[in-house]
């Protein structure tokens, strides 16, 4: 693909659902991403240094920031990346990294595109790549949450497990999930000064989940998905996203001509207003965001 110079554009998000007032650290991960293309033009590196930043940030859900499993000590992430130069990389379950955009880049250069797992974290170790932070007590007090409102989600009677509510659930209305479920991503899409795209996205998993969940972000064309006309991510409920194949859905409205902003919407459309889902993307002129739930994003532009 070879296009004629233009304006390079960044667009961070903070995951679907999660607190606007974070928007501060997406601000600071847009700039770093546009300073990263002033350096090299290379929009998969300013996407990857965004999305790091986030990770690093601790208050997202991914690296630093990701959510504990339901048995308050595991950890378990993905990330992915891709863009118009054939550089595609994933990475499901893994554990104990602190950048797993990172790892996910360093597989885009072996012979496979997906790792998961033990044999993801070995991979990192053996490249040479950081061991995750310490769990932060932020991350504990939301465990802490979480168990107190599933533990009330539905009265207690003695001697009854109370999984079997869940389980045979005979209601008109769903077993309602706490609130402060944990569900979202980070991602940030790039169009850089030479036409080339990019795409990036990690997350620290959702809550409550079984072990070994793998959600939309490491599945190529659901949560992300980057081609000669732009780059598009997605974040929120997974179980939901990748039975659309969002990311390329919406990227296949825009091979067929439709404005960004009006495929991001109709994205969104496609859910239940219950349930969070956000998208953001680039194309040849245009970025944007959009979200049915608060969603904290940037937007920038090089001058």
């Amino acid at each position: 693909m070879s296009n004629p110079q233009q304006a390079g554009a960044v667009v961070v998000h903070g995951g679907a659902g999660a607190p606007t007032e974070n928007e501060d650290g997406c601000v600071l991960a847009a700039r770093r991403a546009l300073a990263q293309l002033e350096v090299n033009g290379d929009a998969l590196d300013a996407a990857i240094i965004a999305v790091a930043t986030l990770e690093d940030d601790g208050r997202f859900n991914a690296g630093s920031g990701a959510t504990l499993g339901l048995d308050g000590e595991t950890i378990e992430m993905d990330a992915a990346i891709m863009d118009t130069r054939g550089r595609l990389g994933s990475v499901a379950c893994v554990r104990d990294v602190k950048n797993p955009v990172k790892l996910a880049r360093a597989i885009a250069d072996t012979p496979h595109v997906m790792l998961a797992g033990e044999g993801a974290q070995r991979f990192a170790r053996t490249i040479g790549l950081a061991a995750g932070a310490p769990i932060s007590e932020r991350q504990r007090l939301d465990h802490r949450k979480l168990m107190q409102e599933l533990a009330g989600s539905v009265p207690l009677m003695p001697g009854i497990d109370n999984r079997l509510f869940d389980r045979f659930w005979n209601y008109k209305t769903p077993l309602q999930l706490p609130k402060s479920s944990a569900c979202d991503t980070v991602g940030a899409v790039v169009r850089g000064p030479d036409g080339h795209f990019a795409v990036a996205c990690s997350t620290g998993g959702s809550a409550p989940s079984l072990l070994g969940r793998v959600g939309d972000s490491p599945i190529i064309g659901s949560g992300f998905y980057a081609g000669p006309l732009g780059a598009i991510a997605a974040s929120g409920i997974g179980e939901h996203i990748v039975r659309h194949l969002l990311a390329r859905t919406v990227y296949g409205w825009i091979e067929h001509g439709m404005a960004l902003e009006e495929a991001l919407k109709r994205g969104v459309a496609l859910f239940d207003k219950d349930v969070d889902v956000g998208l953001i993307g680039v194309t040849r002129s245009e970025a944007g965001a959009y979200c049915n739930q608060g969603m904290p994003t940037t937007k920038m532009t090089q001058r």
